[in-house]
């Protein structure tokens, strides 16, 4: 006969108990943030200011919250502009320079220049924002240079991009920007009045040569040590056997002694000569001693 097992209640309760431990430790894990704000801007002291006014508003705890953000970081003099305000409001206008996303430089460069892009701040996420309060909008522009401004109605593009600050892709990314984004009925702003920019003027491209008209000589070129010709090139250059010139080709003195001065041949020709003529002397005188002898007889 089977007897009926009955379970221990402190059993039961150990086990209810260790449950709801290990779940609650598991909960809190999966939510830790994958960085820390603060402690991020603390290895910039530049922006000891903005860092102080994320802990002062606790702004750093719904920072720290998120997976994937933005932050729009002032520096030290640039901050100032947003003094004059109570924590309550800088909290709201800091708020909206935090954005929802990833945001590196090399992302901001891929947006479009048809058109501002808009992106989502952490102040649409408190539901104090009304008329485009809680949204950015992003430019670039013909320059190159990348314009922040609130998007809500007539807001002015009041920041540009510096310059990268900090980042851990893909969860948090710190940028520069030259001036606080001014939020339409949030707040007051010190700001300077901002720096006179030169026209903008498109660059013209040249026209292209006519394919009659003679190519223009090239300055670098022409005056090119390579390109001018050196005086040894421009002197007649020696025979390659110029060194044995000397010995192969006589002198026009040389040639005027060999000219003058006769050769064996002419000798051998003056004696044979000379020879003759004595014979020819001799046989006159053998002829006219045998003529006298005649006559004497």
């Amino acid at each position: 006969m089977m007897k009926n097992y009955n379970p221990n209640p402190s059993s039961s309760v150990l086990s209810f108990t260790l449950f709801l431990l290990f779940f609650f430790l598991f909960s809190s894990s999966s939510s830790v943030s994958a960085f820390n704000v603060t402690r991020l801007l603390n290895q910039f002291p530049e922006f000891g200011a903005f860092n102080d006014y994320l802990t002062k508003t606790r702004l750093f705890e719904q920072i720290n919250t998120r997976q994937t953000i933005t932050v729009l970081a002032l520096d030290n003099a640039t901050v100032s502009s947003i003094a004059g305000n109570s924590l309550d409001v800088i909290k709201q206008i800091l708020d909206a320079h935090v954005i929802l996303d990833y945001y590196d430089v090399a992302k901001m460069r891929k947006l479009t220049t048809d058109k501002p892009t808009v992106l989502t701040t952490l102040f649409q996420s408190t539901g104090d924002a009304v008329n485009q309060q809680g949204f950015v909008k992003v430019v670039l522009n013909k320059r190159g240079q990348i314009q922040f401004g609130s998007a809500a109605k007539d807001a002015p593009l009041s920041a540009k991009l510096v310059k990268p600050v900090a980042s851990q892709p893909y969860n948090i990314s710190v940028l520069q920007i030259s001036a606080p984004i001014v939020i339409p009925g949030i707040g007051v702003y010190n700001l300077p009045p901002p720096a006179p920019e030169a026209p903008y003027v498109a660059p013209v491209e040249a026209p292209a040569p006519s394919a009659d008209a003679p190519a223009p000589a090239d300055d670098d070129d022409a005056d090119s040590p390579a390109d001018a010709p050196s005086p040894a090139s421009k002197a007649p250059e020696p025979a390659a056997d110029a060194p044995d010139a000397p010995a192969s080709s006589p002198s026009k003195a040389a040639d005027e002694d060999d000219a003058e001065a006769p050769g064996p041949a002419d000798a051998d020709a003056d004696d044979s000569t000379s020879e003759g003529s004595r014979s020819q002397i001799g046989g006159v005188v053998v002829a006219a001693l045998v003529w006298l002898w005649l006559v004497n007889l």
